[in-house]
């Protein structure tokens, strides 16, 4: 009995054992390298992108047949209908909506499954994918993209991979008006290599062949809007919600606050960097007050927004009768015929804004701001910065009494127009205007109509530079106090946003030459010039203002 037992029992094992090697390798888990993979995203005209994957798979000797392969893409507005693939040059028939990512689709190689210990080539298009597009957080009239590569869960994917993945910019943009993004961390080298491709587009090619198939690699590119519809350009939400972040909060809630609370002081820090525009050293303490700076330089020592500085170089070349404004929006400013000798930065201003095409505007004026903040680094050498701020504080605030100080409106008016770019120094310029001028009329300036040629008030028969000439007075027309005030505050606000419609972005491309911050977190542009662009994501597939691809795996 006990031998029966014993052969009936080996036998039963034995037939066990055959059937489970019989079995199609079920429940084995997939084991494979992905030696090369490049990657071509081609940004069209209509705003839309293209993207071509090219896998070098290599299957385990001991895992499976890879008979599955889950590529991931940055959302789910891609048409399924666009997406092609093949294998060793043979047609893939099975594409379908994936249930193992987020946002992204399966390849069924079927009959083309890759054996174990075997290597394949598995090329896949997308052939059209939307919301790519976003705009730029840096640079006014620019839309920018961030992308990352579909990867593989590390249970399966291991090994060095060969990564490549190009930019091809929309047809049309010039070599040196794109910017590119800051390469991923512990990329082999900061900078793309940078050329024209075959159908004339402006390419970026980043690659490192020691890269891996399961690391997140996320990189960016930014160009002129112009180039694609001003519908297909997206603007960042500065909050996006995730449902399993939103469960772990409640999970979690006191830890994930205080990370939020530091990433949050982590955004307003960087945010607040990008509008320091002077230089560290300018702070190293000197001795005594540097003197004689004009209210424009003194706004640059005090770092005063600078739509709001530029407004004030607007304002001392039309008092001076240098300049007028024709139209108000879009800003159009005429020179004029007139032999007052204007300081180096006026004189740079008004180039830019009457001769420079608007397109180039943007850049004109950094240039104009940056030799400024420079002339008053210069000047600043050897002097205390805090008992200088101090004493152009001091001036500021004895414009406003004797503005408040004076007996009669049309003395109260005069003192506002002669001291109104150091009144602009005030943090409060705009309710201290109102509160002033709340009652009585004001007596306008002659320069007025050339700042504000909209106003509808009387004007005089001509407008002459000084209140009088030839001991002739000169009668000045009056507005209501209350609506002076209003058009003084709507007027510098418009002039500002239309010298500068972005004022972080702007700032930030006069910060990067005057107090940059260290390396590596600048950005580069195409092909040899320096600039800045694109916005920076937290996390793939989870910030607005990027387009980032999710997770895909071979199953």
């Amino acid at each position: 009995m006990r031998k029966r037992f014993l052969i009936l029992s080996i036998s039963v094992l034995l037939i066990i054992s055959l059937q489970i090697a019989a079995l199609p390798a079920f429940g084995q888990s997939y084991s494979f390298a992905v030696d090369q993979l490049q990657v071509d995203v081609f940004y069209e005209a209509d705003g839309s992108a293209r993207i071509v994957y090219q896998f070098l798979f290599s299957n385990d000797e001991f895992g499976p047949p890879i008979e599955f392969v889950d590529v991931g893409t940055p959302h789910s507005n891609f048409d399924l209908s666009s997406v092609s693939a093949t294998i060793n040059g043979q047609t893939v028939s099975h594409i379908a909506y994936s249930e193992y990512v987020d946002h992204g689709f399966e390849v069924g190689l079927g009959a083309q499954s890759i054996p174990p210990g075997q290597k394949a080539n598995l090329t896949v298009v997308i052939g059209w994918i939307g919301d790519m597009l976003y705009e730029d957080d840096l640079e006014d009239e620019y839309a920018s993209t961030r992308f990352m590569p579909s990867y593989f869960d590390s249970d399966y994917a291991y090994g060095t991979t060969d990564l490549t993945v190009s930019f091809h910019l929309p047809p049309g943009v010039q070599p040196e008006e794109p910017r590119y993004h800051e390469s991923p961390r512990n990329w082999p080298s900061d900078t793309p290599e940078a050329f024209l491709d075959e159908q004339g587009r402006v390419t970026y090619v980043w690659r490192n062949p020691d890269a891996n198939p399961y690391s997140e690699y996320e990189f960016g590119a930014s160009f002129p809007s112009s180039y694609v519809p001003a519908e297909t350009i997206q603007t960042p939400s500065l909050i996006t919600i995730d449902e399993d972040a939103l469960f772990g909060f409640f999970c979690f809630g006191g830890v994930l606050a205080a990370i939020i609370g530091f990433a949050a002081l982590g955004v307003y820090t960087s945010r607040r960097r990008k509008l320091d525009y002077l230089p560290p050293k300018i702070a190293i303490e000197g001795h005594g007050i540097k003197r004689g700076l004009t209210a424009v330089e003194a706004a640059v020592l005090l770092e005063t927004p600078l739509d709001r500085v530029l407004t004030m170089i607007l304002f001392s070349v039309i008092k001076k009768g240098a300049a007028k404004v024709i139209e108000e929006e879009p800003l159009k400013i005429e020179r004029l015929d007139s032999e007052v000798k204007l300081r180096e930065y006026e004189e740079q201003f008004l180039k830019v804004l009457i001769d420079d095409p608007k397109g180039k505007r943007r850049s004109g004026l950094q240039k104009v701001v940056v030799t400024l903040v420079k002339s008053v680094q210069k000047k600043m050498k050897g002097f205390s910065l805090k008992e200088s701020r101090d004493y152009y504080k001091a001036i500021m605030r004895k414009a406003w009494e004797q503005v408040e100080a004076a007996e009669t409106p049309e003395l109260r008016s005069e003192r506002y127009a002669e001291g109104l770019e150091w009144q602009m120094l005030d943090d409060d310029f705009d309710d201290r205007t109102k509160q002033v001028f709340r009652t009585g009329p004001v007596h306008l300036p002659p320069w007025w109509w050339y700042y504000r040629p909209s106003t509808s008030a009387p004007r005089p028969a001509s407008i002459p530079v000084s209140r009088s000439g030839g001991g002739r007075s000169i009668s000045l027309p009056t507005l209501p106090g209350s609506d002076f005030a209003a058009s003084v505050v709507t007027g510098v606000q418009n002039t500002a946003s239309n010298l500068v419609t972005n004022l972080v972005g702007f700032t930030s491309g006069v910060t990067k030459t005057t107090n940059p911050p260290p390396p590596p977190s600048t950005s580069r542009s195409a092909i040899s010039r320096g600039g800045g662009g694109g916005c920076a994501c937290a996390c793939a597939c989870a910030c607005a203002g990027c387009a980032c691809a999710c997770a895909g795996g071979g199953r």
